[in-house]
Formats: structure tokens, sequence, C-alpha cells
């Protein structure tokens, strides 16, 4: 059983920056899409950014965080990353990281974020995005 361990959130001021990094043990996730998820309060939560398996060619952002958020990969590591650039007060939330060997990039991030259980994600890494 893969478990994951985001960290790296923190208070910052909008315009800020922030680096999350999602650390997994337990498998190796090279053949896997990995994917970053949030949770604002009282919302549900939504897929941020998604990035295809192996090298990470192709990549997947929600329409709020595109040109200010950049997700990466590091196999080796078996870790995956999470860039916040620019950020604003509507990115306050928990995030979450999880990975799917069986899905799309986009699917991953646009649709399955509804299908995954509690066994799929990590505690997740508070971002307060606050003057």
């Amino acid at each position: 059983q893969v478990q994951f361990v985001e960290s790296g959130g923190g208070l910052v001021q909008p315009g800020g920056s922030l680096r999350l990094s999602c650390a997994s043990s337990g498998f190796t996730l090279d053949d896997y899409v990995r994917g970053w998820f949030r949770q604002a309060p009282g919302k549900n939560r939504e897929g941020v950014s998604c990035i295809s398996s192996r090298r990470g060619s192709v990549t997947y952002y929600t329409e709020s965080v595109k040109g200010r958020f950049t997700i990466s990969r590091d196999n080796a590591k078996n870790t995956a990353y999470l860039q916040l650039n620019d950020v604003k007060p509507e990115d306050t939330g928990v995030y979450y990281c999880t990975a799917d060997r069986d899905t799309s990039t986009q699917n991953m991030c646009a649709i399955r974020v509804f299908a995954y259980g509690p066994d799929r994600w990590g505690k997740g890494t508070l971002v307060t995005v606050s003057s």
C-alpha cells in the first residue's frame, strides 16, 4: 500500500510563493499519474494539477491556477511537487496528493477526484494566503 506525505504549506502573503512536496513510500510510482488536489473551507475537494506518468510530458491545471502554479515530479525521489507563485486568497485550503495508474492526466484531476477514497490520500498540508 502506498503512503503519501504532503509538506511545504504555511502562511504566505498574496503574491508570494510556496513549494509543496508529496513524498511517497511503499511502491515506486514511475508508471502512475500524480496529482495535487485542494479543499477550501466549506467547499468540495477539487483537482488543482496533475502530471502524466514517467517523464511527466503532459500536465493539467485547473483554470484558476493556470500561469501561476507548476507541477513537477522526481521519479528518483518518488516525489511530486507543486510550485505556487503569485498566490491569491482564493488559493487557501488543504492541499492533498495521490497517484493513479489507470487513468489519463486530465481525467485524474477533472473526474476521478470524486472516486478516490480516504485511503488514497495523505493528511494534507495547509496553505493560508492572507495579508
